[in-house]
């Protein structure tokens, strides 16, 4: 009798032991997710932002060339809409005005676009493998809606304050002028125009040392 209990002992502590184990695991699993998220960051000054991630100024640089779009135009947006977080979200409903309900639209990454948005960009430009949480889609897909605003609702490439009432309405929106009566989001796409002057005089002081940054290219 004093067998069996001691190896029945010995089952339940070892089953313990493997619970805690798988515990452990997934809570390493999930600190490791959090260190490939980028979080939100305050960016006064883009060439320091740019000059510390190479493989960004690289993206923003493919983007222009192929979109002929202001990379300063493009990063103003996406500072607006994330801050530069991966995985930036809406902020949940609250319920009661302290109970935190669902998010008002699935817009997800560093440009919020919608999944619907997100699909039809797949679909256009054949990039299916695109990932709101990768960067290097993000400023594709900034420039290449922007370059659609320019098409269909005939706004300048270099126009910042209507490319972001665009960006925001969509096409149909902004060509019917569902901009006009928001207040808020006039002063929004007023902002977004001064961080994208703000970028475009900062750019203008590092460009050449940012193509010179021959690190870049081994990311």
């Amino acid at each position: 009798m004093e067998n069996i209990y001691s190896t029945h002992k010995i089952k339940i502590n070892l089953i313990q032991l493997m619970k805690k184990l798988i515990l452990l695991s997934v809570a390493v699993l999930i600190v490791l997710s959090g260190c490939f998220s980028t979080p939100a960051r305050e960016v006064t000054n883009i060439c320091n932002l740019l000059d510390e991630k190479v493989s960004w100024y690289r993206a923003a640089k493919a983007s222009e060339e192929k979109w002929k779009v202001p990379m300063h135009l493009q990063l103003a947006i996406i500072y607006q809409e994330s801050h530069f977080a991966s995985n930036a979200k809406p902020p949940r409903n609250k319920i009661f005005g302290i109970i935190p309900g669902a998010r008002p639209t699935d817009s997800f990454g560093y440009t919020q676009a919608k999944k619907a948005t997100w699909d039809w960009y797949q679909l256009k430009t054949g990039n299916k493998t695109a990932k709101r949480d990768n960067f290097t889609d993000a400023m594709d897909f900034v420039g290449w809606y922007a370059n659609q605003s320019a098409l269909r609702s005939k706004i300048s490439k270099t126009d910042a304050y209507r490319q972001y009432l665009a960006y925001h309405e969509g096409h149909g929106g902004y060509n019917k002028k569902s901009y006009e009566g928001k207040a808020w989001l006039i002063d929004i796409a007023k902002k977004v125009e001064s961080k994208s002057n703000t970028y475009k005089r900062q750019l203008s002081q590092c460009r050449e040392q940012l193509d010179s940054n021959r690190v870049w290219t081994l990311f």
